[in-house]
């Protein structure tokens, strides 16, 4: 009799832990059973729909372990193919209107043939949702990596000036990881064999044995138990060296076979200061909770060669914009379910490709014992969480994402640890101060968990070879890191306000080891992986957040613009009237000289029980009755779909050069997100109700958007065309940027990138005929995207036809101008026409968009950029 869950099946059979008085023998043959089905055989009565696909690529690639890779080998084995994509609606007549997966059949697109000009994607997608063809990296050889040695870390002053008043403690900063560094070259061999302790510890497969050494200095003694030796403490005892490193080499059955199947459970069990202590490796590649079990079972995870997935797509380059669908596995089903990575693959992934986004990031992928905890608080670094599938399904889904040209970010958390001693690394050896600081130190009231000591040598193994594995193994295109204020500042910017003075970064109060840390973690990325993406959650504004690391910064290739989400919310708390035009412009606006910055109007933090996503904020109960098209909206309805679309495309507009969205909230994703939970009784007395395990508020309801008897489906459309927008102009990474009117008493913004002039109208009442806006460029405009749309429930107020002649003269300092009809509550979106007689071009590189015409070079030179 056996149970399964999550491709892992368990034998009923009595508790697993057994003493040393135990009367298995030691023999870890008489009773070794594999615990992993095969894939087509796994069942999970949370998980629906499909569990596999098959590629039908025609394409050879030459994959990272040099193996030769042939189309239709071995993967999953059920599949949908690219022209099988979901339809969202009838074809339009409308321009702006994006025609979706069931229409006729568009050629792809011409790829650029010089690599020193990056394809900007097309508007249009074509029947297989690959509008946006991706340039991808496909290397023919291998060449040895290396992450380039140090630099001088002086020009950061040349960029940032302000610094030199802070030199002594960021000279001192950079000699710090200078010295780490060299202490790395020196002891490791380098920072890239150092980043590659996942070959060395946990559990290593040679052609002889299984070697497993785990680090662990408080114990007293430690010994290997698991399925393979009947839990037996007794029979496989391992030793310990001067470093505090156990370690233990398993031979091979006799007849060939490896001591540990693949899928047995296995855990280390520990004589520490704190008692007997039985823990999943630190290491581990998987893990998993059996049914009406608390604890996770470390598993050994080592498919036969003919059932590991073998990756068949090169992955997608990286773009010169970044259109972020942010993302949660377990909850992107429409059902009140646990969804699957195949599901995800299938469903969601050409959902993303559809809508325009260029990229997916996905939370929760480290393996977290408490679902609630949104996959912040992390039990198993190394581990796929095994609640969506197994580490197999995370690689086709990647896959399938690299096929459509879609980068794969992950949310990595490296900020602190569960405090989970059961199942993670909190007291792993009986001690406090193992992985972590001690004491106070090491422990984060707030989140209730543990604080990483950044400063210890094998901490940081730990952390920088995590970030290799998950890029190496998986092929992810780089990482969001979490909760990076919290790493750089030993305050943890708790009942902290940063003001914007230098002083509040550079001083006693910063964490400087953890900042060495960071420093090396993006060396050892961006060395490694050229075209990996690496983006910084950082609310404090640190300087030096985005200069390369070889000039002496943090590294980091994006901060996440996380003030721009904030000031909506303050907004949306006020009435119309008080909304102030300059000090949206300003919010959206202020960042440093080439920082660049992912904004959003709202992330998953919006979205949480407690908040309310934009959507709710403005319509509020009227989402249940009045979003239907056979009822006339209320007020409230209009104003909030209205600004809803104009929120979205200002923040896209002026707030960064990436932008993200989290799932759902392209349509207004009515009401909140709440993971299942009981009741819980705090030791201070304090009750939280529960929601009775409730899954109905932990899903996303896409069926909304797509409904076409819903006014969710013109917002989805909005936002889709919005995308497809910047994929095709690029206006995101414009050099050419222009703000030329922030007007208080009409409620105007006005602003220019590359060849586009967006004109935003906030008034509630006042529309405005034969309105002036001043223009860099001459010659004829056009609407290219109108939020009055009626596709996008607009009230089609504008001539999608007409057409806009600029006239020499000086207007809002620009040269030129022309006149526009302004209609209330609108974002409307005006683009040059180079040359009426020619069709436009599918792919429009960003240097053909801000390269000035003949003859305007001392104009374009005296334009001013939004950065001041």
């Amino acid at each position: 009799m056996a149970y399964s869950v999550s491709g892992i099946r368990f034998p009923c059979v009595p508790p697993v832990f057994r003493s040393a008085h135990s009367s298995f023998n030691g023999d870890r043959r008489s009773s070794s059973f594999s615990l992993l089905l095969k894939k087509d055989r796994f069942s999970r009565k949370i998980f629906a729909g499909k569990s596999s696909y098959e590629s039908e690529s025609s394409s050879l690639i030459v994959a990272a372990s040099e193996k030769v890779v042939v189309p239709g080998g071995q993967g999953d084995s059920s599949s949908i193919s690219t022209d099988q994509l979901e339809t969202t609606g009838t074809v339009s007549d409308d321009p702006q209107a994006i025609h979706d997966e069931d229409s006729s059949g568009v050629e792809d697109e011409e790829k650029v043939e010089n690599g020193d000009v990056e394809p900007v994607p097309s508007v249009l997608a074509d029947d297989n949702g690959k509008g946006e063809e991706p340039t991808v990296r496909l290397h023919t050889e291998q060449k040895p990596k290396s992450v380039p040695p140090p630099g001088a870390g002086q020009r950061m002053y040349e960029i940032d000036p302000t610094l030199l008043g802070h030199r002594e403690h960021l000279d001192y900063r950079y000699s710090q990881y200078k010295r780490m560094r060299a202490e790395i070259d020196k002891y490791e061999g380098g920072l890239e064999m150092f980043s590659r302790g996942y070959e060395k510890f946990g559990f290593t497969r040679s052609a002889t044995g299984i070697t497993y050494q785990e680090w662990a200095p408080g114990a007293m003694s430690a010994a290997l138990i698991g399925d393979f030796n009947n839990w037996n403490p007794n029979a496989d005892v391992m030793t310990r060296n001067e470093f505090g490193i156990w370690e233990i080499f398993l031979p091979n059955n006799a007849d060939g076979s490896p001591p540990i199947p693949h899928g047995s459970r296995v855990k280390i069990r520990m004589e520490t200061p704190s008692g007997i202590k039985d823990s999943i490796p630190a290491w581990i590649k998987f893990s998993v909770q059996a049914p009406a079990e608390i604890p996770y079972n470390g598993i050994y995870y080592d498919p036969p060669e003919k059932e590991k997935y073998i990756f068949k797509h090169p992955q997608p380059k990286k773009p010169k914009s970044l259109r972020i669908y942010e993302s949660h596995v377990g909850m992107s089903s429409t059902e009140p379910i646990i969804n699957t990575y195949a599901n995800f693959r299938d469903d969601v992934l050409p959902r993303v490709k559809r809508l325009g986004y260029n990229a997916v990031q996905i939370m929760a992928i480290q393996e977290h014992s408490y679902y609630s905890s949104f996959g912040y608080h992390v039990t198993n670094f190394f581990a796929p969480s095994s609640r969506f599938g197994t580490p197999d399904d995370l690689k086709s889904l990647i896959d399938k994402a690299h096929e459509l040209g879609l980068l794969v970010l992950m949310d990595i958390v490296h900020s602190h640890s569960s405090n989970n001693t059961l199942d993670g690394l909190n007291m792993f050896d009986g001690t406090d101060s193992h992985y972590f600081h001690s004491g106070s130190r090491g422990y984060h009231w707030m989140w209730d968990s543990r604080l990483f000591n950044y400063g210890s040598w094998e901490v940081l193994r730990f952390l920088i070879s995590n970030a290799r594995w998950w890029l190496e193994e998986y092929k992810f295109d780089g990482f969001r890191f979490d909760g990076v204020t919290s790493m750089m500042y030993t305050h943890h910017g708790l009942q902290v306000a940063f003001t914007g003075n230098y002083n509040e970064y550079f001083g006693l109060a910063t964490d400087v080891d953890a900042v060495v840390y960071l420093m090396l973690v993006n060396d050892m990325i961006h060395g490694l992986y050229p075209d990996a993406v690496t983006i910084g959650e950082d609310v404090s504004g640190m300087p030096t957040f985005c200069i390369p690391v070889q000039d002496g910064g943090v590294g980091f290739d994006y901060r996440l613009q996380m003030a721009i989400a904030d000031k909506w919310i303050e907004l949306l708390k006020k009435r119309d009237e008080d909304w102030r035009m300059g000090d949206i412009v300003h919010t959206l606006t202020n960042r440093r000289w080439l920082e660049k910055c992912v904004a959003y109007a709202e992330s998953h933090d919006q979205a949480l029980v407690g908040d309310k996503t934009i959507a709710f904020w403005l319509m509020d109960k009227d989402m249940y009755d009045f979003m239907a098209l056979d009822r006339p909206p209320t007020p409230r309805i209009d104003r909030g779909i209205a600004l809803h679309k104009m929120i979205r495309l200002m923040t896209m507009g002026l707030g960064g050069e990436g932008y993200l969205n989290f799932m759902g909230n392209e349509f207004g994703h009515p009401e909140w997100i709440d993971f299942p939970r009981g009741e819980q009784h705090l030791p201070n007395g304090k009750f939280i109700p529960g929601n009775n395990f409730s899954y109905d508020k932990c899903r996303r309801r896409f069926d909304l958007g797509d409904a076409d008897y819903l006014r969710y489906r013109g917002m989805q459309e909005f936002d889709q065309a919005m995308q497809h927008l910047e994929a095709k102009y690029g206006f995101m990474t414009s050099e050419h940027q222009y703000i030329s009117r922030k007007d208080e008493g009409d409620r105007i913004i006005v602003f220019e990138r590359g060849n586009l002039v967006f004109v935003f109208n906030f008034h509630w009442s006042s529309s405005y005929f034969d309105y002036r806006v001043g223009c860099l460029r001459p010659g004829k405009y056009k609407i290219v995207l109108d939020s009055d749309n009626p596709l996008f429930e607009g009230f089609n107020r504008l001539d999608h036809n007409a057409e806009y002649f600029s006239v020499e003269g000086w207007y809002d300092d620009r040269p030129r101008s022309f006149l526009v009809y302004a209609p209330s509550r609108t974002a409307v979106v005006y683009g040059l026409v180079e040359d009426e007689n020619k069709e436009p071009e599918p792919i429009v590189s960003v240097e053909e968009l801000i390269a000035p015409a003949e003859g305007e070079e001392e104009e374009e030179a005296e334009s001013e950029s939004i950065y001041g």
